[in-house]
């Protein structure tokens, strides 16, 4: 019950008979659960509600169904503490160092290291399940230091596909050495093949499981980013009072419309060709003149003429269409970058190409 328990942590072991006008920390952990989904709806709750347990599910239903009125305060604190949780500990998303601090005092070190690698390392029941599981050009770069001899043993052990995508990533002759010696290979002792997988857990799996921890920052950074510019600015004016080290780190990661404006010239003209033109007149409502600037700059004369027309006569329009619009030039810029298509830089700084 990770997420009760993370809100149970600062409250008070008394319950309150009626909420308006108490504290949240008068407030159990269920009660604040339930306020918290409330609050955040079917679209941002979803994802919440999905890793829940049918107990927990249970719990904090019974919870929700006996709040009655709460206040606009209260949600606000309620969320605004569970960012600035979020953020500084990231409780919500489980906390890899506390749990093996605390295996350590109940179990043998061995015993916690195998326990923790299964957690945090590559998917698979044994050590050569998760080998298949590592990226190839990870694992090439990980095996291109060691002896053909050692790296044909590992071949022969994970799935066929992978090894082909592995062995097509190391320089040609080295491979065409490794699978000689696949080829030459006899039974291989089960000392040797218990030596090897004991140093690939030390060396190679434990160290890769520590890199790819979440940031509670980047996760938060990423749910701000989908906040409406009301719900965000509210929030982020919150959690400054709470935490303001950690409201700048999740601005300093969040990626916003203005910092399109930071894109060369060849990526912000190839996203300006995947978005609609009336996606972009509305997302540029309101925007500052060096914003509008920015995005003519890059477009032809006669779109640019067709863009200022649209955008002079486009009348009233709601904060939340405006922000939607954004929102799809962000997501469209992102799934360009992950295409390898732009280059996304935050910090407008040029960077050198080989």
């Amino acid at each position: 019950m990770a997420l009760t328990q993370s809100l149970q942590d600062l409250t008070s072991p008394t319950r309150p008979e009626d909420h308006p006008g108490l504290a949240s920390d008068e407030l159990d952990g269920e009660e604040k659960a339930a306020i918290l989904l409330l609050a955040l709806g079917k679209d941002f709750g979803e994802p919440i509600w999905e890793s829940l347990e049918d107990d927990e599910i249970a719990e904090i239903s019974i919870a929700m169904s006996k709040l009655g009125k709460v206040t606009t305060d209260q949600v606000e604190e309620i969320l605004a503490r569970f960012i600035s949780d979020m953020s500084i500990s990231g409780a919500v998303m489980g906390n890899f160092e506390s749990t093996e601090s605390l295996l350590k005092q109940i179990l043998p070190e061995e015993r916690v290291n195998l326990i923790m690698e299964g957690i945090r390392g590559p998917a698979g029941r044994n050590m050569w399940e998760k080998l298949s599981n590592v990226q190839a050009h990870i694992l090439a770069n990980y095996l291109k230091n060691e002896y053909p001899q050692t790296i044909a043993v590992i071949l022969s052990k994970i799935s066929s596909e992978h090894a082909a995508r592995v062995l097509s990533l190391l320089p040609d002759d080295f491979s065409m050495e490794v699978i000689q010696r696949m080829l030459a290979m006899e039974a291989v002792q089960k000392d040797i093949i218990e030596k090897i997988e004991q140093t690939l857990r030390k060396e190679f799996i434990s160290n890769l499981s520590s890199t790819n921890r979440t940031d509670a920052h980047e996760t938060m950074a990423g749910i701000f980013n989908n906040f409406d510019r009301q719900t965000e600015s509210l929030f982020m004016g919150k959690l400054e009072n709470i935490d303001r080290e950690a409201a700048e780190r999740i601005k300093n990661l969040m990626f916003t419309f203005d910092d399109l404006a930071h894109l060369n010239q060849s990526s912000i003209q190839a996203l300006l060709r995947e978005v609609d033109k009336d996606v972009l007149a509305l997302a540029m409502k309101g925007t500052s003149e060096s914003i509008r600037d920015f995005f003519l700059s890059n477009l032809s004369k006669r779109a640019g003429d067709m863009l200022k027309d649209d955008l002079e006569n486009m009348g009233p329009v709601r904060l939340s269409d405006v922000d939607e619009a954004q929102s799809k030039m962000i997501n469209k810029a992102k799934d360009l970058e992950a295409a390898g298509t732009i280059i996304i830089d935050k910090d407008g700084k040029e960077e050198e190409f080989i």
